[in-house]
């Protein structure tokens, strides 16, 4: 590869940890040579999860592949420091002709750290090539392994770091069907209860790690309280008596009157 071009960067998402989830385009890009392999660690004492998903799918990382850190912090001025610091590494990586290949758990463009290395990397430099393969998120995963809709007909799906806290939370209880209620670790407790007072329990699940070979689902929610949970966990709250309005477009309510003035449309 002539170094007179410079290099793009690939967003590679692998899906929520089983291998076989990942998609062909991501399969492709991982077996071509001379690519440099980049992916997130949260700190570097801690291994990454998306290399492990593609170790554990077969594939040989290439001779140069390097961690990026991006710490778990609220922090600002921390994480803009490792936001700029990884930026940096892969626009120098870039400069010499290669492409590179950042790996991302789940899907690049859900609550991924690839979303800030981008966004830096065209800061530093706007002329850079980013390209973004989509993939399985683990809400996706988690809804086909507990055989669970993520929505029917027109219901309405909110996904919602928990972090917003018990009040937002409770809030989007009146207006959404389907709530995935992500990175529930700090606040799983208040969850439990908040669930348990709106009678929501029965139609919540819990996951973690979904798709991994140490993937854990519980459908007895109630029984985590006072329990650890891993950070990459997940609540699946379905709300099946949650009042309605009149959809103005839609499938619900609709009258003969209606059905004649679309047919003269």
């Amino acid at each position: 590869m002539s170094t007179h071009h410079k290099g793009t960067l690939y967003g590679v998402s692998l899906g929520p940890g089983d291998p076989d989830l990942i998609t062909r385009r991501a399969w492709a890009l991982l077996q071509q040579p001379d690519t440099i392999w980049t992916y997130p660690v949260r700190s570097l004492r801690k291994e990454s999860y998306a290399l492990d998903i593609a170790l554990r799918a077969g594939l040989t990382p290439p001779a140069q592949h390097q961690s990026l850190l991006f710490p778990m912090t609220h922090d600002a001025e921390k994480l803009a420091r490792h936001w700029l610091k990884a930026a940096e590494t892969v626009r120098d990586l870039l400069a010499g002709g290669q492409d590179v290949l950042f790996l991302v758990e789940g899907d690049a463009s859900t609550y991924a750290s690839f979303c800030y290395l981008a966004r830096v990397l065209r800061e530093l430099d706007a002329d850079a090539r980013v390209n973004i393969v989509p993939g399985v998120t683990s809400f996706n995963a988690a809804c086909a392994q507990l055989q669970m809709p993520l929505s029917e007909q027109d219901d309405t799906i909110a996904i919602v770091p928990a972090a917003y806290g018990i009040e937002a939370v409770e809030k989007m209880l009146d207006d959404f069907d389907t709530l995935v209620l992500m990175k529930v670790k700090p606040l799983l407790d208040d969850l439990i209860d908040l669930l348990q007072r709106r009678g929501l329990l029965a139609h919540s699940r819990f996951i973690e790690k979904a798709g991994s070979p140490v993937e854990r689902i519980v459908t007895n929610v109630a029984a985590l309280k006072g329990t650890k949970v891993n950070y990459l966990s997940l609540l699946l709250v379905k709300n099946p008596d949650r009042p309605r309005g009149e959809l103005l477009r839609g499938c619900r309510k609709k009258s003969t009157a209606d059905s004649e003035e679309e047919t003269q449309e």
